[in-house]
């Protein structure tokens, strides 16, 4: 076919240039991968793309598998209104990939009587944990916008760029945003939305793609020089906070979330920042009710369905969880935060089997975190199995070598343990953090870990309980991690457990009794 910007399809019109989709005038949310994917299928008129092809033109150099490419097709799907039983725009050809049903027809000229879409800021600076991605399409249709009036230049060439290539949210792009950023601060050393981009993108190495944490500093740099001139630039906060709480700063990085708030209430994206916070400080009714209040489109704002069903396993919604976690599991298998929260939650439900099985294909699907690793080191133990367990632990700690937890767990563990000194050394390090201000409430179920194997049983009792104090909402994996063996008898760890029990339920009440609650919450788990 030759080339074009503008195709027909059926009813469709599909603008490239702008990556924009319309139907009767009307446009639809078909953006990042599924609008790219949607391209792909149209270069290649009506014939069939196999999946090589599909993987080495929308995903490359990001390696992906075929499960990726079937579970993006029925998001397309879902977004154009297509139904894959009955297919109207887009067929499956078994064991070969993806065709279109009808060949697409050129469109050149641009349809008159198509409205122009809002003019919504899209900040390309809101990326990241619980944080909105939709970057490529606002950044396109301000790009083609400032081309029509003759002020296009090449620093808002490469702006536009890498606010999309830091939109898709993949390892690969993510660098590559960072290279088209300080190409425009070489060009503009003044420019706020590189600055900004640019802390976001670095904040993303720490919290989503496994680099060390001198990062956050970078990103806090860059954050702090837009600030200095601009106090009232909510962007700004928001990468700053985003840069903290990559970092481990809880109390910092809600202080800057929150300023960011206040500058601009409407950011949906800062606001679930802010939300998953409050769910580590044990705020789980306010969390959900935050992650419920947006003010656009929720489904925006990545991240976002997994953390509202975390919200609900806490505060004891079972099902409700389950529903979310299964279906964000089955959509989204490049999620590397769905691929965490399915295998957990059946881990926590002591469903053993199911969540080993779900751990193996989330590992399968090339999005490593500790987390999973460490999930896989605690169902070995509950097998028995401590050299598996060990093996676990190390792979955790190979991939995030300056993170804490991982060397704890893989020096508890080891074919040797630990020495007495080592312990205290640890100890230490971890309480002079905390008195920083340096932690989550979390942090100190590790300190526990480390002050049992050291003999300070009473201690460790304590710890579980600061915990808890400060917020620590999981009771389930309290009462399920074999991590807590020693420490499971005690009835002062027990008390704790009671303690969080009660807080959790008040809040339960406090969301059923809300009128903003979910639909499908009954007072049953």
């Amino acid at each position: 076919m030759e080339p074009s910007s503008h195709y027909r399809l059926l009813d469709l019109h599909i603008d490239l240039a702008r990556q924009r989709v319309t139907r009767d005038g009307g446009a639809l949310d078909v953006q990042g991968l599924n609008f790219q994917l949607l391209a792909c299928l149209l270069r290649h008129g009506d014939a069939v793309v196999g999946f090589d092809t599909l993987m080495a033109e929308v995903w490359a150099p990001a390696v992906v598998n075929e499960e990726t490419v079937t579970q993006r097709v029925k998001l397309l799907r879902q977004a154009l209104g297509d139904d894959g039983r009955n297919p109207r725009y887009i067929r499956s050809v078994r064991g070969r990939g993806y065709q279109l049903c009808e060949a697409p027809r050129t469109a050149e000229a641009l349809i008159a009587d198509e409205p122009v879409m809002r003019q919504r800021i899209l900040r390309p600076w809101s990326i990241g944990f619980g944080v909105l991605a939709a970057l490529g399409l606002a950044g396109t249709w301000w790009y083609r916008s400032s081309i029509e009036h003759g002020r296009i230049d090449p620093a808002q060439t490469l702006t536009v760029r890498a606010s999309y290539y830091a939109g898709i949210g993949q390892k690969d792009n993510n660098e590559r945003a960072i290279l088209l950023y300080q190409q425009v601060l070489a060009r503009d050393p003044a420019s706020a939305v590189a600055h900004i981009g640019l802390s976001r993108a670095y904040s993303a190495r720490v919290c989503l793609y496994n680099f060390p944490y001198e990062w956050t500093q970078q990103a806090r740099a860059e954050a702090e020089l837009v600030l200095k001139t601009q106090q009232d630039n909510s962007a700004a906060w928001s990468a700053l906070a985003y840069a903290h709480d990559c970092a481990g700063e809880l109390a910092a990085a809600l202080r800057a979330y929150e300023k960011a708030l206040a500058l601009d209430p409407g950011d949906d994206a800062t606001r679930a920042s802010a939300a998953y916070l409050y769910q580590e400080q044990g705020r789980l009714a306010e969390a959900l009710h935050a992650n419920l209040q947006m003010h656009g489109d929720p489904a925006r704002v990545r991240f976002r369905d997994v953390q509202v069903a975390r919200e609900l396993e806490l505060l004891g919604f079972t099902d409700a969880a389950e529903r979310r976690y299964r279906e964000s599991f089955q959509l989204y298998p490049d999620n590397v935060f769905s691929n965490i929260a399915w295998p957990r939650h059946l881990f926590l439900q002591g469903r053993f089997k199911e969540a080993q099985e779900a751990l193996d294909q989330a590992l399968a699907r090339n999005t490593p975190h500790v987390d999973l690793y460490v999930l896989g080191g605690e169902l070995a133990l509950l097998r028995g199995d401590r050299d598996g367990a060990r093996h676990a632990f190390e792979q955790a700690r190979q991939l995030r070598p300056q993170m804490s937890l991982p060397i704890t767990l893989t020096a508890l563990y080891g074919a040797a343990s630990p020495a007495p000194a080592w312990l205290d050394e640890r100890i230490a390090q971890m309480q002079r953090q905390f008195l920083g201000g340096a932690s989550y409430p979390g942090d100190y179920l590790e300190l526990a870990l480390l002050q049992d194997a050291r003999g300070r049983h009473a201690d460790a009792l304590r710890s579980v309980d600061a915990a808890v104090q400060g917020g620590y909402s999981d009771r389930a994996y309290l009462q399920t991690s074999p991590l807590w063996r020693g420490l499971a008898s005690d009835p002062a760890y027990a008390a704790s457990i009671d303690t969080l029990s009660r807080r959790v339920a008040a809040q339960r009440a406090q969301v059923l009794a809300a009128d903003w609650r979910p639909a499908d919450l009954h007072d049953t788990h």
